[in-house]
């Protein structure tokens, strides 16, 4: 199988059958794009996470074209990005055309609150396997969630700061 078609099945999948957006994805694509396929070492993955966290967009989208684009160019960047925005749309559109008529219905609710307390579980597992990759890492993770929890920072600043820590432990590792 090509790469590309490879690409959009497996977003497409990761598409379908995970709900809560793309940091619900996240352990997911992991395991197809670095465990199953490897095509990308675990550290360039957390790398790649980085980068489509710190650009404008869904996360989902931009990852898959992040890593679309870096396992077969421009070609693979496209193939990934419609197959994760395909199942998303789709359902979206049927979700749309039909809730109205099914929002009164008593098994709707228990529904959304199961979805509910698995996506928090799958977000949580991509946040461990962040926090335990160093203190560097631990350090960050605890200075975002205390500016944006308890001063309120808007998230862009927390980024800009993120960064400027990550080029002076760069700056510091070099000397």
């Amino acid at each position: 199988m090509n790469k590309n078609l490879k690409l959009f099945l497996i977003y497409l999948k990761i598409g379908a059958f995970t709900f809560g957006g793309g940091f619900a994805m996240i352990p997911l694509i992991e395991r197809e794009i670095v465990e199953t396929n490897e095509w990308m070492e675990p550290e360039e993955f957390r790398d790649s996470l980085a980068v489509c966290q710190s650009v404008p967009g869904a996360i989902a989208v931009n990852n898959a074209v992040f890593i679309g684009y870096r396992i077969n160019g421009v070609l693979g960047a496209i193939a990934a990005a419609f197959g994760v925005v395909i199942p998303s749309f789709l359902i979206i559109m049927t979700i749309a055309s039909v809730f109205t008529q099914i929002k009164n219905i008593k098994m709707i609710d228990p529904i959304f609150n199961g979805i509910r307390a698995a996506v928090v579980a799958l977000i949580l597992t991509a946040g461990l396997k962040l926090f335990t990759k160093g203190i560097f890492n631990i350090f960050i993770i605890v200075l975002t969630f205390i500016g944006i929890a308890y001063f309120e920072l808007n998230p862009i600043i927390v980024i800009i700061m993120s960064v400027a820590f990550g080029i002076l432990k760069n700056r510091k590792e070099e000397q």
